[in-house]
């Protein structure tokens, strides 16, 4: 009865013990039945000892199973078939080499970390426009700022019949036109934004010219002058230029007698001025507005009657160049520099005050104070009333309601008229 409980020997496990005994290593007994103690102990008891079968001889070397391990490696011993304990060193195994095949990945391909730079927030300043142009103070056209900053220029030309043609009148900004003696008209041309090289022929001055210099803060070119106008460029403080003074900076043409042979240019003008200190010109301007020609013109002709057919001045409005052409003593006003007529975008007849000095010779203007004033531009004329309060004050023009009169831009031409009945226009 007893026999019959004897459990059935397995070449298996007698293979596994004789492995364990060679090697000295245990071997995984996870797969054999599972036993309690009594049950191992009643067993022994009824089942008397079995010797050791011995291993079937073999002329091969040991296989990798079979081969023994010893020393360090021999936790490195495998079974077959594997046991829970192989499974889990396996897995280990696969743990480790996975784990440091991928650091060897990840420390070979990846970009190296570079610290990121703290944001800086970029301010952008503003951008300053500077103009290219700006309305010129003498004339209103568009300049460059440049030119604004310089001095404002007179010359004094002649009007006699041996001055004609006259160089650089249809440069100049502003040109005042007068009687100077016996009848015979000069002129005080203004240069800030032109710079012609060739200006003359030179006369002497007056009285009243230099108190429309001072109005623009200007320098005075001329050639001696009336004994009260050499006093009052002292008293009165006028930028002098006077060519007996600056000789060096005139010249005298071959082609002219004298006294009508004068000759100068700008550029060496403001060369004198320079060394003087006169730089630049404080002044004020005459307002100025946008030109609107009139589709109707009421006044394409005027005429100023200043003293007689040499002298007197026609004007034709050109509608094509919103401008008047010049004429005097019958034929168009020429410049010798460009040979063209001169045009004047305004023109301007002041009635003021005139007589004659003691001698009989020297023309005298009441030019401070005020009275009629006619305006022409864009075809059109406008009466009103100027007005000058002082040697430097600027002349200032309203209309019949006391409104400002502006200006056209470009060249204006002002001409002195003895009475209101002097000035005349047509349709």
């Amino acid at each position: 009865m007893i026999d019959d409980f004897k459990p059935v020997s397995r070449p298996g496990k007698s293979l596994r013990k004789a492995l364990s005994e060679r090697t000295g290593v245990a071997t995984n007994t996870d797969t054999e039945s599972f036993k309690t103690p009594e049950e191992v102990a009643a067993a022994q008891a009824l089942e008397p000892p079995t010797a050791i079968e011995p291993l079937p001889p073999t002329d091969s070397p040991p296989t990798a199973l079979q081969a023994p391990h010893k020393g360090r490696f021999a936790v490195l011993a495998l079974h077959w078939p594997p046991g829970r304990k192989e499974w889990i060193s396996l897995a280990v195994f696969v743990l480790l080499v996975g784990g440091a095949s991928a650091g060897w990945l990840l420390t070979r391909h990846a970009a190296p970390v570079v610290a990121s730079k703290p944001r800086v927030a970029v301010v952008k300043k503003p951008v300053v426009v500077v103009p290219t142009t700006v309305p010129s103070a003498l004339t209103g056209l568009p300049v460059a700022p440049s030119l604004n900053a310089g001095p404002v220029t007179g010359v004094m030309i002649e009007n006699s019949d041996e001055a004609r043609p006259q160089s650089g009148l249809g440069s100049a900004g502003v040109v005042f036109e007068a009687i100077a003696e016996g009848g015979i008209t000069r002129f005080l041309a203004l240069f800030q934004d032109t710079a012609p090289d060739n200006v003359g022929p030179i006369r002497s001055a007056r009285p009243y010219y230099e108190q429309w210099a001072l109005g623009f803060d200007a320098g005075y070119a001329h050639v001696g002058g009336s004994p009260e106008a050499l006093a009052d460029i002292k008293t009165w403080g006028v930028r002098d230029l006077d060519q007996y003074y600056n000789g060096g900076s005139y010249h005298r043409v071959s082609n002219r007698a004298a006294p009508h042979n004068v000759y100068t240019g700008i550029a060496i003008l403001n060369q004198v001025e320079a060394k003087k200190g006169y730089t630049s010109s404080n002044f004020t301007s005459f307002p100025r507005q946008a030109a609107t020609p009139a589709k109707v013109p009421t006044a394409r002709t005027i005429n100023l009657t200043l003293s007689g057919p040499d002298y007197n001045v026609v004007y034709q409005y050109n509608a094509a160049t919103n401008s008047y052409l010049r004429s005097e003593a019958g034929v168009p006003h020429i410049d010798a520099n460009t040979n063209t007529q001169i045009s004047p975008k305004v023109v301007i007849a002041l009635v003021m005050p005139y007589s004659i000095e003691a001698d009989g010779y020297h023309s005298v203007y009441t030019t401070i104070g005020s009275g009629p004033v006619y305006v022409f531009q864009d075809g059109l004329m406008t009466v009103g009333q100027w007005a000058k309060s002082s040697n430097a004050s600027q002349f200032i023009f309203t209309d019949s309601s006391g409104a400002v009169i502006k200006l056209n831009p470009g060249q204006t031409w002002l001409t002195a008229i003895a009475k209101t009945s002097n000035v005349t226009s047509t349709p």
